[in-house]
């Protein structure tokens, strides 16, 4: 009887133990079904202004900007290099709050060893993004009137008096102007990107977004993205600094230049090829053009 007892105890535990476990896996498999969605990125969400920045070097060469960029990718720093003005090499990363969080961050890297000397850089003041708005819904730029102060970027009132002819293709002012003479220092780059990956060649897409990143502008990774994101323009009203899209259709998007005014666009042709400008209407170009992008 004692011994009954013993095996109808044991048995007892046995089905508790399994009633526990299934009841377990059937609330993981329920948790799994009804985890949440991950939230669709909005166009706004797409663009949003660059902060505090780190600065490294001054090379003569580019091998050792490079070589600078593949160390810090190497200890997950997202790093690009440019070509200055004074054709001078750099290295820049980083998107920080604060100049104390950037400062903190690059004392720490200079510890490590992977960076020596550096500058925090500030900021850049750049106007609202464009986020989608039809440009038939802005409104329309003031008019220059007598006896007003001129403000800079201001179109000029045309002269009713002069004989109507062709306007001349005019450099946009503003942002656009400084991203399409920006993208023109890198022209002849042997350039190397790599994102998240080991820097073996630069992209398309990632040019763009150094490019911008100078700006004071964080876009999208992919060119797809980008193209899902700013105000949509059309061939005909092009200006400096906006972002022209090749593909075999929107959906479909795999390269993405910068346009430097005149039908001309600078971009990244293939990996480990050399920063290049190259014209829209080129028979490979016009005809995988698919649209064009702007963001300031």
């Amino acid at each position: 009887m004692t011994m009954m007892r013993v095996v109808f105890f044991i048995w007892l535990m046995m089905s508790a133990v399994l009633v526990a476990t299934t009841g377990c896996a059937a609330q993981a498999r329920h948790a799994k079904v009804t985890k949440p969605a991950k939230a669709v990125t909005s166009p706004k969400s797409g663009l949003s202004k660059v902060g505090y920045a780190i600065q490294v070097g001054a090379f003569s060469e580019v091998k050792n900007a490079e070589r600078l960029s593949r160390r810090l990718q190497e200890v997950g720093v997202e790093a690009f290099y440019f070509r200055k003005e004074n054709g001078i090499y750099a290295v820049r990363f980083g998107d920080y709050p604060s100049h104390a969080e950037a400062l903190k961050s690059a004392r720490r890297l200079k510890s490590e060893r992977i960076i020596t000397s550096y500058f925090i850089a500030e900021p850049q003041k750049v106007p609202a993004l464009r986020t989608g708005e039809p440009s038939w819904r802005r409104p329309p730029l003031p008019s220059i009137k007598k006896g007003v102060e001129p403000v800079a970027g201001m179109p000029e009132e045309p002269k009713v008096r002069e004989p109507a002819k062709p306007a001349p293709v005019a450099k946009r002012e503003g942002m656009g102007n400084v991203a399409a003479r920006t993208a023109e220092r890198f022209v002849g780059i042997p350039y190397r990107w790599g994102g998240e990956n080991v820097v073996d060649g630069m992209d398309c897409s990632g040019f763009a977004r150094a490019v911008y990143n100078l700006c004071g502008v964080n876009i999208p990774r992919t060119s797809r993205e980008q193209f899902k994101v700013g105000e949509s323009v059309s061939r005909d009203e092009l200006q400096d600094g906006d972002l022209v899209f090749f593909g075999s259709s929107q959906d479909d998007i795999n390269h993405v230049g910068i346009y430097v005014g005149n039908g001309k666009f600078v971009h990244a042709p293939r990996r480990g090829d050399d920063i290049k400008v190259s014209a829209l209407d080129e028979s490979y170009f016009e005809r995988r053009f698919v649209g064009a992008r702007r963001y300031f």
